[in-house]
Formats: C-alpha cells, structure tokens, sequence
C-alpha cells in the first residue's frame, strides 16, 4: 500500500503520465493506492481557484474505477494527533497528508523535495 500526494493523483487524472519517471509508473503498477481525504480536498481547493478543471470528488471518484484509488479511512483525531508533530511545515494539506501515512507508517510518493526531506518514507524514484 502507497499514499499518493496531491499532485501526482492529478497528473493521473489528466493522463499526464510522462511527468512521473518510469520508477514511479512501475511503483504505482504493483501498489494497492490510497490518499488521504486531504488530497481530495486540496484537488477542490486547486479547482476552486481556477488551476484544476475537475472538482476534487470527481478527480478521486474517476481514479477509484480506473485504478482502484481508494480514501484512508483513519479516523480524523488519529490523523490530526500525528499532524501536530508536523511542525516543519504551515502548509495544511502537507501536514495533514503527511501525517496519514506516517500514522499507518506506510510510504508516501511525492515530487515535493521538503515532504521528502522531513519523511522518510516520503518516495520518488527518477
């Protein structure tokens, strides 16, 4: 099972497929794939504000009968008790993305470098 970040559950949804390196199209293949509801509400956020094309259930909705992504279903006070330790970020949907896969201590494929530095199991393989 993988955590996926916002950002590569949108290059998924619009078929963007050449800006994830063949490691990353390889992991994705033989992974059971999981967000966090963050993701679903950062895709809504992006969408609100003009830079998405899709609202964030219908970007999740469609990737769960394409690919069989699925929302972790943690309960919300486990995740925020892990997002309090988070405090090298003030972005929200990080933290909060960040500590669902930390909380089940399973990987998290992201691009973003910081998420990487300060998550260990934070993944991206060029």
């Amino acid at each position: 099972m993988i955590y996926l970040d916002t950002h590569v559950v949108a290059w998924l949804y619009s078929g963007d497929l050449e800006l994830l390196p063949e490691g990353v199209r390889d992991l994705l293949e033989g992974e059971e794939l999981v967000i966090s509801p963050m993701v679903e509400l950062e895709l809504q956020y992006l969408y609100e504000s003009g830079r998405t094309t899709q609202p964030g259930r219908v970007v999740v909705d469609a990737l769960d009968g394409e690919i069989g992504l699925s929302r972790c279903g943690l309960p919300f006070g486990q995740v925020v008790a892990a997002a309090l330790d988070q405090d090298w970020t003030r972005d929200p949907f990080d933290r909060v993305i960040v500590a669902q896969a930390r909380a089940r201590r399973l990987p998290l494929l992201t691009r973003d470098q910081t998420i990487r530095d300060h998550y260990r199991e934070a993944i991206w393989i060029d």
